[in-house]
């Protein structure tokens, strides 16, 4: 009875509808009759049946009533794809298509500006890649320099301040050297930044503060003196030394206690001196020291190359030119060798 009262109501309701709307709706179900006669028994809807159900939707309001195989859901997504699919075919067509692509070589070359001059900004990278040839815009410049990777390298920068400074620096230090009498021998040195070069050294028992000015007067009595000179807290610095150092127109520069770093060139220089020579002799006195230590600093200034120096000496040793065969000097009384090529 409840099937009849349903049967009889949706026949009202087809009677009270306009035409045109049963019509659509005759027409969309004789569709779907015809997608579900197809062989193989499962119904599959064709690009024609996709075209069908995108046009019904879009010129009657009431399509989804009549909808049996598919979806609304999947109905409202077929223009969606219909529409990603023809952009993906308008792209793949080769030609220019907005503002000319700049060249991969001038976007290379802003990075590398960027990365190698630290204060440019892009109305200077601009006028360059001008210069160069590249004819791109200012804005397109502003626009790579925010994608460029903004990690400087520091020790190229560390490098960079260090050779316009290294001129006007100098230091000292003393080092402890224990003797085959059981005695404490105290060497001094003056090394300049410039070269790495020792420009005084000498050996004490007992260092005073009046016993280190005589070397600074012999250091920079013939040279101009730089203007800045490192040198630890030590006591036996006192205030002379300071004094001193004015008056020669030095400025004196203590490092923070326990803080060997900011000496590095010159504790660099006392490890270098310990482990190529110290650590593999014995001092017997002040005499044979000083010895030892005069043959090892010429050695470290003819000789020994540097990586600080760009594999060069502090001396400017010269690469050899020569093709005769190699000939070995002893340097350091043979526990180091000096090497060059028979002219």
């Amino acid at each position: 009875m409840l099937g009849f009262l349903r049967l009889r109501f949706a026949t009202l309701v087809r009677v009270l509808r306009g035409q045109r709307s049963l019509l659509l709706e005759n027409l969309a179900i004789r569709q779907q009759l015809v997608v579900l006669k197809r062989r193989p028994p499962q119904p599959s809807l064709g690009t024609v049946d996709r075209l069908f159900s995108v046009v019904v939707r879009r010129v009657w309001s009431a399509w989804k009533q009549s909808l049996v195989i598919v979806t609304p859901e999947t109905v409202v997504r077929w223009p969606r794809v219909g529409f990603r699919l023809y952009w993906t075919w308008v792209s793949r067509i080769r030609r220019q298509v907005g503002r000319r692509q700049a060249p991969q070589q001038g976007r290379d070359l802003n990075f590398r500006k960027v990365a190698e001059n630290l204060t440019w900004g892009a109305p200077r990278i601009h006028g360059e890649l001008l210069m160069l040839g590249f004819d791109v815009s200012e804005r397109t410049i502003s626009l790579w320099m925010k994608r460029a990777p903004r990690t400087p390298d520091l020790p190229r920068r560390w490098r960079a301040f260090l050779r316009h400074h290294r001129d006007d620096i100098a230091a000292m230090d003393f080092f402890t050297v224990p003797t085959v009498t059981l005695r404490v021998l105290y060497g001094f040195f003056i090394s300049g930044h410039d070269r790495r070069r020792i420009l005084h050294f000498s050996v004490t028992r007992h260092p005073t503060s009046l016993w280190i000015v005589q070397p600074l007067r012999e250091a920079f009595r013939f040279v101009s003196g730089p203007r800045f000179l490192i040198f630890d807290r030590d006591a036996e610095y006192g205030l002379e030394v300071p004094i001193a150092a004015r008056s020669m127109s030095l400025t004196p520069v203590r490092s923070s206690d326990e803080s060997l770093w900011q000496n590095g060139v010159a504790e660099r220089w006392v490890e270098s001196c310990r482990r190529d020579l110290l650590d593999q002799i014995i001092a017997v006195n002040e005499r044979h020291l000083k010895r030892l230590l005069s043959a090892s600093i010429r050695y470290y200034h003819e000789d020994r190359t540097h990586r600080g120096l760009g594999k060069g000496t502090p001396n400017g040793r010269s690469r050899s030119i020569a093709s005769g065969g190699i000939l070995s000097q002893e340097r350091r009384g043979g526990l180091h060798h000096g090497y060059d090529r028979a002219a």
